[in-house]
């Protein structure tokens, strides 16, 4: 087997460097086809790749390879609940969050399926009871303002899809105020508390562990703000009434002091970025209400079907992974950019960011060996029409390389919504989808996108020949927002596979986390020796205390 890998690989790079002497521009003038050839879709989600730098050759090619890598069983073995995170020993089964409740589901003896949506169900609960005003504060008013707590994919995943599906905020009379508090010095925070008021703040403190110390060190600053105006006396109150605790571990909830009827729950199975399904999505029902959210979950578990049975040639996330591996280990190019055209996904590239980077950034295989190709690309975006006023110079004229995702929503401001500006509105989403396409265009075909482009000055001059793919949303929504999360999931999958690493741990943040604990020791003065630090950190030290003592 690994002598037909070889062969493959030998086989797609000999292929890559004939492809990399052609310009996008001229194998669109080639096949008038292309477009029809080389888009796919699924639902309301239109995956358009004719822009990237490949042939119909180079599709079938990747799709081989994706077999002799032994794709086909790592799907199924993902979807049996098989420890896939090999080294932490655990299977990795975001999917099962999405599972609807007829659905079997047993591993190792567990009804996954009844787990997942028993605590389905009491999350329902908690955000019945919050939407209808019958969650109160230590002094009996009606909870207005809820803080989420967390940080990476306790805030990350809920941040961007409570913004992402803001035109679907529940109308319900209990309407409140979702916020979120991630950073670890307190800007956010400090700023929320300014805003809110003690009486009708409920505080979400979500991390898989519950030992998370940027979590912790926030949530203690809430309970201390909350015991200021309530007083110590209501310490029990105060925890009762303004905490609900979302975690893997029962009993360090219950340690910190979360009542038990506050306490919603996930599985240590489901990875912190992948966790945005299960009751870490708590904000997200809680802006959009269960129907929504439980649409979210509909949507991704289609895009989970889709992945698990779909033909290659048409499955969107074998597709779109097998791309990033010919972009990055073919043709060379390390930098994917994020560029939603829609103000709503401005955290899509951030969420993204976490998924992707922090899943395949590994430069050791599954069996210990190091890496012998590039893995995956430093991610990075905005929303596009900023975006074409930051660093699209660079897309167009610089001398990087890098491939970009667009994505967009063909529809948007209809008249459903019932806006006093939607005839205006919708002009405006117009010129957002026109600028999608032209930039996208540009980037590919260069100067063949413009007429009489050789009399243009140099600095005038658009090389193009940079790859790209589009994904067209019929409309921004609960199940659409769903199933593109997922594809983008399996995406990362499918590259970990080819690439023969764990895409579940994160062993790389783990030590300067610990560092940093002892660093906080030096620079609260419990530690006062620096010779066991290097010549630049114990510099900076004390400078740091030299501005204290002025």
């Amino acid at each position: 087997m690994t002598d037909a890998k070889d062969r493959q690989w030998d086989e797609l790079l000999a292929h890559g460097a004939t492809v990399a002497e052609q310009h996008i521009a001229d194998l669109f003038a080639q096949d008038p086809e292309r477009f029809n050839k080389m888009h796919r879709q699924f639902g309301p989600l239109l995956y358009d790749f004719s822009k990237q730098r490949m042939t119909d050759e180079t599709v079938r090619m990747l799709v081989d390879l994706a077999e002799t890598h032994g794709l086909r069983d790592w799907i199924s073995r993902l979807f049996a609940g098989d420890e896939v995170n090999c080294t932490e020993g655990r299977a990795a089964m975001h999917w099962a969050l999405r599972l609807p409740i007829d659905a079997t589901c047993n591993v190792d003896g567990a009804d996954v399926t009844g787990q997942v949506h028993e605590q389905l169900a009491r999350m329902e609960r908690i955000v019945a009871k919050i939407h209808a005003g019958q969650w109160r504060g230590a002094t009996g008013e009606v909870i207005t303002d809820v803080i989420n707590i967390g940080v990476g994919g306790s805030d990350l995943g809920p941040l961007m899809a409570t913004e992402a599906l803001s035109d679907f905020t529940t109308r319900t009379k209990g309407k409140v105020n979702i916020h979120f508090a991630s950073t670890i010095d307190g800007s956010q925070l400090s700023q929320l508390l300014r805003e809110t008021k003690p009486q009708t703040t409920l505080f979400v403190i979500s991390s898989k562990s519950f030992t998370t110390i940027d979590t912790l060190t926030n949530a203690a600053t809430a309970v201390q703000w909350l015991q200021r105006s309530f007083g110590r006396r209501a310490s029990s109150s105060i925890l009762h009434c303004h905490f609900i605790g979302v975690s893997a571990s029962p009993q360090k909830m219950t340690e910190w002091g979360i009542a038990e009827e506050n306490q919603l729950g996930f599985w240590g199975w489901v990875g912190g970025r992948y966790s945005l399904w299960s009751a870490i999505g708590l904000p997200i029902a809680l802006q959009v209400g269960m129907q929504s959210f439980r649409q979210l979950l509909a949507g991704a578990h289609a895009m989970d079907e889709h992945f698990r049975t779909a033909p290659w040639k048409d499955n969107l996330p074998v597709l779109m992974g097998m791309i990033g591996v010919w972009n990055t280990n073919v043709l060379d190019v390390n930098a994917l950019s994020i560029l939603p055209y829609d103000g709503r996904l401005k955290q899509l590239p951030l969420y993204l960011e976490q998924l992707e980077m922090e899943s395949n950034g590994k430069s050791v295989k599954r069996d210990g060996t190091p890496v012998t190709r590039s893995t995956c690309p430093i991610i990075w975006g905005d929303v596009g029409p900023n975006a074409q006023h930051a660093f699209y110079q660079l897309l167009h004229q610089g001398t990087e390389a890098v491939t970009c995702d667009f994505i967009v929503p063909v529809r948007r401001y209809d008249e459903a919504m019932h806006h006093d500006a939607a005839e205006e509105l919708a002009a405006q989403h117009q010129l957002s989808l026109a600028n999608c396409l032209a930039q996208s265009r540009l980037l590919a075909l260069g100067d063949a996108a413009l007429k009489d482009a050789e009399q243009m000055p140099l600095y005038q001059r658009y090389r193009g020949n940079q790859s790209s793919s589009t994904l067209l949303l019929d409309e921004l929504n609960p199940y659409s927002l769903g199933m593109l999360i997922a594809l983008y999931e399996h995406k990362v999958f499918v590259q970990s596979v080819i690439w023969e690493i764990n895409p579940f741990d994160q062993w790389g943040v783990e030590m300067g986390k610990k560092i940093a604990m002892s660093t906080l020791a030096k620079i609260r003065g419990e530690d006062v020796s620096l010779d066991d630090t290097d010549a630049s950190s114990a510099g900076l030290l004390r400078r740091i205390k030299a501005e204290w003592k002025s």
